[in-house]
Formats: C-alpha cells, structure tokens, sequence
C-alpha cells in the first residue's frame, strides 16, 4: 500500500495499478482517518490488486519461457524438441514446438476435468441438487463461460483454469444453482448467496477480466 498527498487534492481516491494499491489523501484528511478508511476497504483493494497480479499473468503467459496460471499455480512452459504429447513435471509443463498452443489448450482441458467435475459436484451437493447432475464437459465457446441443460449437462470453459480459484468456483456454483432455478430470478441468486456469500466479488472480477482472460488462449507477439 502506498499513501500519496497533495495539497492540490479535494477528494480521497484509491488507485490500483502495476498489482500495487495507492490512496490519495487531501491535506484535510488526517493519518488516522486514513487508516480507518483504508482498513474499510481491505477486502476491495486484495480483491483489485490480486485482479490486477493475475491479468499480469495472462498477458505475460504465452510465450515460450513464459508462464501460465492454472488452478492456482503458475506453470513454466518450455518447449521440448521431439516431445510428442504435452508433459508435465512437477511445475513445469513441457510441450511440443510444433503447434504448441493447440498441445497446450489439448492438456489444460484433460488436466481440468477431474477438477471441475469435483467442484461442480461439491456445489451441487450444497444445493440439495447432486442427483440433478448429470455430466461436467469442458467446452471452449468463444460467447459463454458456462452453461446448464435441463439434462443436467454442465459446461465449464476450459480458459476458467487461469482464473483465480474464488472465481472458477463461482462459475461452478452458478451452473450448479441452475439446478435449482433455471432462471436469474431473485430466488436463483438467493440459493447462489446462501453458498458463496461473496460471490458480487468474483462476479464483479468475470465482468472486469473476462475479456483479458478470453484473450489469454492467444500468444503474445514476441519481445523486443
């Protein structure tokens, strides 16, 4: 946290930017109210400076000696000569040069699956509505970052992986609550709510980064 003043300035404003929070204070403004109005805003600024840290990364992601996030971790991509099959050991995930976009969006959608499944799963259960499911499919729509059928098919994009954790669990949560109400009525939100009852913020993040995070499965052009 950084704590800028100016006699110029009127008003407090809070700045995020570079994963770094920075409160502008007028002179009137004394150091203890701004303690006070800062600790108010704590879970605000760890919310927008976490944002802020992981859309770095997705801009930073896809390039060869890069990194990308996945499921909370941060994998080192290397390219690997004669490798047939993407491979991961221990952080690193190698793939092949040849199309290695396409190998690494083939092995981010088998390695998620287990764990949508689960979380889809754990929500559903929390609703009352497990029997309802009946399969968790990775999709890769360009329009929809998850859907529920009647059937009870429910679709998790697989970029969801190099969302913040919080974030991918709502989007679970979401489809799951569909469940119960196939609709975005009061009571559709007051059983997401009942679950997850600060799910504004991870909504709120999806409508801030969504676009950044849809791009990610494109690579960056190459440094100068």
């Amino acid at each position: 946290m950084r704590i800028s003043r100016s006699s110029r300035r009127r008003t407090l404003a809070f700045q995020v930017r570079d994963g770094v929070a920075t409160v502008y204070l007028p002179p009137r403004i004394s150091d203890e109210q701004a303690r006070q109005i800062v600790e108010g805003k704590r879970d605000w600024l760890r919310q927008h400076v976490e944002a802020q840290r992981t859309q770095q990364a997705l801009y930073s992601a896809l390039r060869p000696g890069g990194e990308v996030p996945f499921l909370g971790e941060v994998l080192p991509l290397r390219l690997q000569p004669g490798l047939q099959v993407p491979t991961r050991t221990g952080p690193v995930l190698a793939l092949p040069p040849e199309d290695w976009l396409g190998h690494l969006e083939w092995w981010t959608r088998q390695a998620v699956q287990g764990h949508y499944q689960h979380r889809v799963e754990h929500f559903a259960g929390q609703l009352g509505v497990d029997a309802k499911v009946r399969r968790v499919l990775v999709s890769s729509t360009r329009s929809r970052w998850g859907s529920c059928a009647a059937s009870g098919d429910i679709r998790l994009h697989w970029l969801l992986s190099r969302a913040p954790l919080p974030v991918l669990d709502y989007v679970a949560l979401h489809e799951a609550a569909h469940l119960r109400e196939m609709n975005h009525s009061r009571r559709y939100w007051a059983n997401v709510a009942q679950v997850m009852p600060d799910f504004e913020l991870h909504r709120a993040w999806m409508r801030e980064h969504g676009q950044a995070l849809m791009h990610s499965a494109q690579p960056l052009a190459p440094a100068d």
